[in-house]
């Protein structure tokens, strides 16, 4: 059997999916969406650099590499897969220009299968590779953070991760769940970015879902390289956020520059619980 068969066979919820992605697609990297270059204005813009930021499903992207070479401080990276973990660890091990830079280190794995490589210390991080600062890279599944304590992040990113969920077994009740803990380890005004190629007819039913208050904001971004009819660029600013009706869903009378476009649903953390959907004032 093929690998692609397998996979095919598979849920994108599940960690053996994503173990026997990684291992039959090797060490090279992989950005879902969009690169960190063309996200860069809307996480600076909700995100201070010295933000607890938590990256959920981080997989083998280059996104929290390239924002610690931006100025981040601390991101916590999370994923469902060991492989893929096991992989970033070998990857940075020998690279003495990331000494300045958030080494991606398993501090300690939620999987009955965990080695001993996951278990250093920081400390003996720091004595070995000479890192100056540490970001923790954790085996966890998004559905279930009981790790963290409540509040413990100024912002959580997603970039690709719910939409996983959505293409899984038992979508709804998973992505609830996942949304439900974000929410939980969110402190009051933080930031969930969901970045996402659902638009908000799929996607704000279960933002905003009963127990979370969410004040949100939508961008959209055309997929990399898209050029309009004729070879124009787009005519509206990316940084121009697009209006929504009072439950949450594009006008009517709005058409996308882009039919593939990608959203960019910016999450407030507002304080109590949601009575109704509520977008920024403008």
């Amino acid at each position: 059997m093929s690998s692609s068969s397998h996979r095919s066979e598979c849920s994108y919820g599940d960690a053996l999916y994503w173990d026997d992605r990684y291992l039959a697609d090797g060490t090279a990297s992989f950005d879902w969406y969009q690169r960190y270059p063309a996200l860069r204005p809307f996480i600076r813009k909700y995100v201070p650099v010295s933000s607890r930021v938590l990256m959920v499903g981080c997989g083998n992207a280059l996104m929290s590499e390239d924002m610690v070479m931006d100025g981040y401080v601390s991101i916590s990276n999370i994923d469902i897969s060991s492989v893929v973990i096991e992989m970033m660890i070998k990857k940075y091990e020998h690279i003495p220009q990331l000494e300045c830079i958030l080494l991606s280190v398993p501090i300690i794995s939620f999987a009955s299968s965990s080695r001993n490589i996951f278990l250093l210390s920081k400390e003996e991080l720091v004595s070995t590779f000479n890192i100056l600062m540490i970001n923790t890279d954790m085996l966890m599944d998004a559905r279930d953070m009981t790790f963290f304590n409540d509040g413990s992040f100024d912002c959580v990113m997603d970039k690709g991760t719910l939409d996983s969920l959505m293409c899984g077994v038992d979508a709804p009740l998973s992505a609830s769940r996942m949304l439900e803990e974000i929410n939980r380890l969110l402190r009051p005004g933080g930031i969930y970015m969901l970045i996402t190629y659902g638009d908000p007819s799929v996607r704000i039913p279960y933002i905003n879902q009963p127990g979370c208050n969410w004040e949100i904001t939508l961008y959209i971004l055309a997929r990399p390289g898209y050029k309009s009819a004729g070879g124009c660029s787009l005519r509206k600013s990316i940084m121009e956020p697009v209006p929504l009706t009072d439950k949450g869903q594009l006008p009517v009378d709005f058409v996308l520059e882009d039919p593939d476009s990608h959203y960019i649903y910016v999450c407030k953390k507002m304080p109590g619980l949601s009575e109704s959907f509520h977008t920024t004032p403008e």
